[in-house]
């Protein structure tokens, strides 16, 4: 299929911020009273918003998830992402050819703030391909495992959803994918990709190298 559009993800997409992000929240999950490991919060919070998890942080901890909580979490998180991001390897190049192939016709759709996203992208160098194409799963009625933000992103560059590309990491951030009516790639570097698979992902990769030759460019 020729695409008409390509849409990001990302967190473990476009930069490497998950175990970042992923360390200061155990570690104040820690000293609010939740002794949760690196690899169960990985396990559990990859994909997720703090907020969606509410439920499940207030009865492990015993405390209300407060707004001032979360304001010194995303304070930390800020600091440490501002310190120690780097980008996805092998992204720049992808990038640039997939821009390049498309006219453009790019995007990023993440579940994050818009102030992380912009952040993030700015910090790595990849703001000049994103800029005015930026959606926040925060801005819509719903975030992912919706489709809303990937919706959001395909309307605003007039494709049809159902002739776009997804890049994601995650299960979830896959099934909004698929929700939407995309076509989804799953990248995953680690492993072997059967969670992504089981959420509907079409192709599993795990080097952003072989993305640009995934989708045609």
């Amino acid at each position: 299929m020729k695409f008409e559009a390509i849409l990001f993800d990302c967190d473990g997409v476009l930069v490497d911020s998950e175990p970042i992000t992923n360390g200061v929240l155990r570690d104040m999950l820690n000293e609010a009273g939740w002794a949760i490991s690196h690899q169960e919060r990985m396990d559990y919070f990859i994909g997720r918003t703090v907020r969606s998890a509410t439920a499940r942080i207030e009865a492990e901890t015993g405390r209300p998830l407060t707004d001032a909580w979360m304001a010194l979490f995303y304070e930390r998180r800020n600091i440490a992402l501002n310190e120690r991001l780097l980008a996805i390897d092998h992204i720049h190049p992808a990038i640039e050819r997939v821009h390049a192939h498309h006219g453009g016709r790019i995007a990023c759709a993440s579940g994050a703030d818009r102030f992380k996203v912009e952040m993030q992208l700015v910090k790595v160098g990849l703001m000049p391909y994103f800029e005015g194409r930026i959606f926040s799963g925060h801005e819509v009625p719903q975030t992912k495992p919706a489709p809303d933000v990937y919706l959001a992103a395909a309307a605003a560059l007039q494709a049809n959803p159902a002739r776009c590309a997804v890049v994601e990491d995650s299960a979830i951030g896959v099934t909004a994918g698929v929700a939407a009516g995309a076509t989804v790639l799953g990248y995953d570097p680690l492993g072997d990709g059967a969670a992504l698979r089981a959420a509907g992902a079409q192709t599993v990769f795990s080097s952003m190298a072989d993305l640009p030759g995934l989708l045609g460019c």
